[in-house]
């Protein structure tokens, strides 16, 4: 089987660097038509008008008349502007998109950028709904994000499946030794949807454990007053992020109480039970998806520092509960998540859609 990769997709985005290994993986020869608009754009949709013209000139480059040979071509994240150009080069035939999230969801609902009725808005929504309509087969991260999908573009069921994020097993391995003293690791863009603060509030209540955060984002301002026991660190290299997880002594997921939080499981809880980390995170529909509550991860209520502390306090005092949750998060993920487990799965969707 040969797939296609293609578009304006951020070439180094987990989500998209997954697929990729998991389907060569699965024994499937993929090709990439990439041309690159975002990854020198921390802010990507805020970028501007020279972001709005380098997008411009990327769709004129990926109209021009296909070159490789494929079976099925792939729209990778962020691609909801490439769908026409896809249908194009695609001449007939399948086109899977792989989304990740709603522009609507991610900056009118979540991030607040835009007001619900603003024009803006109304042209996200209307970007969302075209893009996941121009594709024959939509694959979500999370069933309950494919559920969200198939509302918000008017879709029948059955063409939004589903299929985890996982995580590069080329870096992210287990080896979990956590370093003395305990330290509880955040990892991510600091936007609401993570939950900035409650975590912050939470190291607050758990003032004798050590925090450390890592990354940068709309929320950097809370960070201004830190707490004593908190280290914040703006950006680690991503092939070092399993040196950071493997020595925590926990790792967090996402906190933040947005209906998109409850419809995502991020890269960073794939990572952590990756590397055999033990993980706490939101006790949401999308986390009971992959995760069971004190056997796999601890999952606690969405925007509840006080549950965040005593979740953490309970790992860094006892070391037993600890390594049982990590074992059970590795092999939750090996069953579920794991790179030969997702690298069929999205192959069988695919040749689902072919002659």
């Amino acid at each position: 089987m040969r797939v296609l990769y293609f578009g304006t997709y951020e070439r180094d985005y987990p989500r998209n660097a997954q697929v990729i290994s998991a389907l060569r993986g699965a024994g499937a020869a993929v090709s990439e038509r990439h041309v690159s608009v975002w990854e020198r754009s921390p802010q990507k949709w805020r970028a501007g008008a020279m972001a709005g013209a380098r997008l411009a000139l990327a769709e004129a480059r990926l109209f021009r008349r296909p070159q490789e040979d494929f079976d099925a071509l792939i729209v990778g994240y962020p691609g909801h502007l490439d769908l026409a150009a896809a249908r194009r080069v695609a001449r007939g035939r399948p086109i899977v998109f792989n989304p990740l999230v709603s522009l609507y969801d991610t900056f009118v609902e979540d991030r607040r950028r835009f007001g619900p009725s603003s024009p803006a808005s109304r042209a996200l929504r209307a970007i969302d709904k075209r893009a996941l309509r121009a594709a024959d087969l939509v694959v979500a991260d999370t069933g309950a994000n494919a559920e969200f999908l198939t509302e918000l573009a008017e879709l029948p069921r059955s063409r939004v499946e589903v299929c985890f994020v996982g995580a590069q097993e080329r870096v992210f391995k287990p080896g979990w030794q956590p370093e003395q003293p305990f330290e509880t690791l955040f990892v991510g863009k600091l936007i609401p949807l993570h939950g900035l603060a409650i975590v912050l509030e939470a190291a607050r209540i758990a003032a004798d454990l050590r925090f450390k955060i890592v990354g940068s984002g709309q929320l950097q301002p809370l960070l201004r007053d830190l707490p004593p026991n908190v280290e914040h660190v703006a950006w680690v290299e991503y092939e070092r992020l399993p040196q950071e997880l493997r020595r925590a002594g926990c790792a967090l997921g996402v906190f933040g109480t947005s209906e998109k939080a409850g419809r995502v499981i991020p890269n960073k809880v794939f990572q952590a039970l990756a590397c055999g980390v033990p993980v706490i995170t939101a006790d949401t529909p999308a986390a009971r998806e992959l995760l069971a509550s004190e056997k796999s991860a601890l999952l606690v209520r969405p925007g509840d520092a006080q549950a965040l502390a005593a979740a953490v306090r309970r790992f860094a005092e006892d070391p037993p509960l600890a390594r049982r949750v990590a074992d059970g998060g590795l092999n939750a993920y090996r069953a579920r998540a794991s790179e030969q487990v997702l690298g069929n799965r999205w192959r069988t969707l695919i040749e689902g859609l072919l002659p």
